[in-house]
This record gives C-alpha cells, sequence and structure tokens, in this order.
C-alpha cells in the first residue's frame, strides 16, 4: 500500500510506510500532550494513537477546569496514509515538525471545541527504550521523546471560551511507539511468575526559570529497586528558531537520581514529591513538587471501560462525557493513573512548573502497598 509518505527519504525497512515492520497486532504511533495555566484554573490533555495493525485509530481531548473533567472521545477505521490525523471533528496537525503543532476540536455534540497551537521550547529529548517481557514474549518494546512548549489559541467548554495567554500556559507533549499492552485483553495461559501483578510508573519534566528542563521517569518493582530510571536536563529556548536539532541536543545526564512520593492517606494519589539529582561532577540537586491541579487519564482510554486504545468502535464514532473530580472513586482501578500539575521549588531557590504522573497498581513496599489496590497508610 503506497501512500504520500513513501515520496519522502524516511524509509526503514523494505516495505512501504504503511506497513510496520513488527507484525504485532499491538504495534502503535501515538502522541500525547498537555497545557495548563500557572494559576492551576485549567488543565487539559490529548492524545491521538494509530494502531495499523488493528486498523484502528483513535483520538481524545479532554480538559479539566472548575472541578470538572470534560472529555470528547473518537475512533474510525485507521487510515493507510500516516500524515491523516483527523477522526471526526478532531485534528492533530504537525506545523512544523518539532517545532508547531495544532490541535482543532470542531463544534460537536460533545459541547466541547478548541484551536490551540503548541509551540516548542526544548529539543525533543529522547527517553530510554522501555522493554517488558511477560515470560518469553516481548509485550513492551517502545520508544519516545519529550518536549516542552508553551500554548496560544482557546477552547470552549458548552459555549463558554477560555482565551490562552502563551506567556502563562505551559506544556508538555510526547511522541511514542513501538509495541505495547493495548485494546482487548489476549487469552493465553497465565505467567508462572510469583510475584503478583503490579506496576510502578513515575514520570515529571519540569519547566525552571533558569532556563533550563529537568526530565525523570523511572519504573520499579515491588521492592522498589528501578527496573528503568533515567534523570536529564537540557535548555528552554523562547525563540523555537534558536532550537537546535536533535543530534546538537545540549543534554546533562544524572549520574543518579532518587525520589519519593507522599501519598494522600487512603489513596494512591500523590500529595507532593520530593526528588533528588547528582551530576557526573558530584553535584547534588534537591526540589520538591506540589501539585495544584489534577487530570485522570481514564479520559484519554487509558484503563477506560469503553474506550481503551485500539479498541475497534466502527468506521466513526464520537462521544463525550463528564465527571466531578471530587465524586471520584480513589481506588477504582479505572482512576489509579493521574496526572498532576504543579510547582517545583528547588534548595537553591529555583522555582518552576510541571507535570507529576504516577501510575502505581499493587504491591510497593516503599509506598507502604500491600495488595493490588489497598491505599496509603
Amino acid at each position: 500500500m503506497i501512500t504520500s509518505m513513501d515520496d519522502y527519504l524516511i524509509h526503514q525497512t523494505t516495505e512501504p510506510i504503511a506497513h510496520p515492520e513488527p507484525t504485532d497486532r499491538n504495534f502503535y504511533d501515538r502522541y500525547w500532550m498537555n497545557g495548563y495555566d500557572l494559576s492551576g484554573d485549567f488543565l487539559f490533555e490529548c492524545g491521538l494513537g494509530v494502531y495499523p495493525n488493528r486498523r484502528v485509530m483513535d483520538a481524545h481531548w479532554s480538559v479539566s477546569v472548575g472541578g470538572v473533567q470534560h472529555c470528547f472521545h473518537g475512533s474510525r477505521r485507521a487510515p493507510y496514509d500516516r500524515t491523516e490525523s483527523t477522526i471526526g471533528p478532531l485534528t492533530l496537525e504537525v506545523v512544523d515538525p518539532m517545532r508547531k503543532l495544532r490541535v482543532r476540536l470542531a463544534e460537536n455534540e460533545t459541547g466541547l471545541s478548541c484551536d490551540l497551537v503548541f509551540t516548542a521550547r526544548s529539543t525533543p529529548h529522547q527517553e530510554p527504550k522501555n522493554v517488558l517481557f511477560d515470560e518469553l514474549r516481548c509485550v513492551m518494546n517502545t520508544s519516545r521523546f519529550t518536549q516542552m512548549g508553551r500554548w496560544s489559541g482557546w477552547f470552549a467548554v458548552g459555549g463558554d471560551r477560555v482565551d490562552l495567554h502563551p506567556d502563562r500556559t505551559l506544556g508538555t507533549r510526547d511522541k511514542s511507539w513501538g509495541v505495547r499492552p493495548i485494546g482487548e485483553p489476549e487469552v493465553a495461559a497465565p505467567a508462572r511468575s510469583n510475584q503478583g501483578p503490579g506496576v510502578y510508573w513515575v514520570w515529571s519534566p519540569i519547566a525552571w526559570d533558569d532556563g533550563t528542563t529537568t526530565q525523570f521517569g523511572t519504573f520499579e518493582d515491588h521492592d522498589g529497586r528501578p527496573t528503568q530510571l533515567s534523570a536529564h536536563r537540557l535548555p528552554l529556548y523562547d525563540n523555537p528558531a534558536e532550537i537546535p536539532r536533535p543530534e546538537d541536543e545540549v543534554v546533562t545526564e544524572m549520574a543518579e537520581a532518587r525520589h519519593a512520593i507522599e501519598w494522600e492517606k487512603g489513596t494512591r494519589r500523590p500529595s507532593g514529591a520530593a526528588f533528588e539529582f547528582m551530576t557526573k561532577e558530584g553535584q547534588v540537586e534537591r526540589f520538591r513538587f506540589e501539585p495544584f491541579a489534577r487530570f485522570q487519564m481514564l479520559a484519554l482510554g487509558y484503563q477506560h471501560p469503553d474506550w481503551a486504545h485500539g479498541v475497534w468502535k466502527g468506521e466513526e464514532e464520537i462521544a463525550g462525557e463528564s465527571w466531578p473530580l471530587d465524586e471520584i472513586s480513589p481506588l477504582d482501578y479505572k482512576n489509579i493513573h493521574v496526572h498532576h500539575v504543579g510547582r517545583a521549588v528547588s534548595e537553591s531557590g529555583l522555582s518552576g512548573f510541571g507535570t507529576l504522573e504516577t501510575l502505581c497498581f499493587g504491591r510497593h513496599a516503599p509506598s507502604g502497598f500491600d495488595s493490588i489496590l489497598d491505599g496509603a497508610p
């Protein structure tokens, strides 16, 4: 299947671009992005993914404002052409690769609409690959980059329009691709591992007022031992034209990184976090993160019972839903995966704003979690 992408010098396999090299049904290619006002008045997120071997494309746009989270969901048959990223009223456009993206949601039955432009402030920073095996089968093998930016434009909820101010509307976006568990569960013999089910993931990109960004991510096992850990610092740029090419990225890789999440009693939601980084030269950087707004990742399809990633919904379907954030059951498995945005303050006096992502199922000894979904003591 030849498409417009095949006209570019980008081939990595012997097949046309429309044919992923992995034949795994769970191969995907996906955008994620968020934006937030520095006062915490609103927090929006968007995700759009294509699952070519499942023949599905889906997208979500959601905003947390006024104590309520509102959601748009859309799904369609995946187009062969990877330049096509429209689902019903929602379009994600790469205006200038690695510099500017645009998200448009035309007026529709959900009452949500927007016209938003993300302008980059950093290089697209490649994170370590995520690789996970379920006994003999590789169930996760992904690549991802993260990029800091600002937002301009507007969004509307039920006709009430909010205009964005780029000087105070920050955000982060990532792009990931590869293989990971998505869609309907596959039937197979259970794994023989006696560790019990569980995942512990913490991710936190922060934009600092000294013109740099720190980016942290870790997976840990049940006893708190990192199975993946990375922490980096790199420059921010006010003028996108000054952002260097990815191969010229200026980045400081931390020699050591530690973190500690403070959990709300009886939940698996963070009330704060502490981080400690050490450079290769031995310089120690410590800072705290204090959240001021919450976003339920259920809105973007994660653990969603009806709008999970890669699930066939029909040729084209859209839907909307809303929920008051203070009425959400914190230990319902659908609500464990959360993003918080907030302020970061370092011991050296720097301040910044960023995102804290937490996902913790199962036992995790350092957090005091003993079973699959008990709350913090």
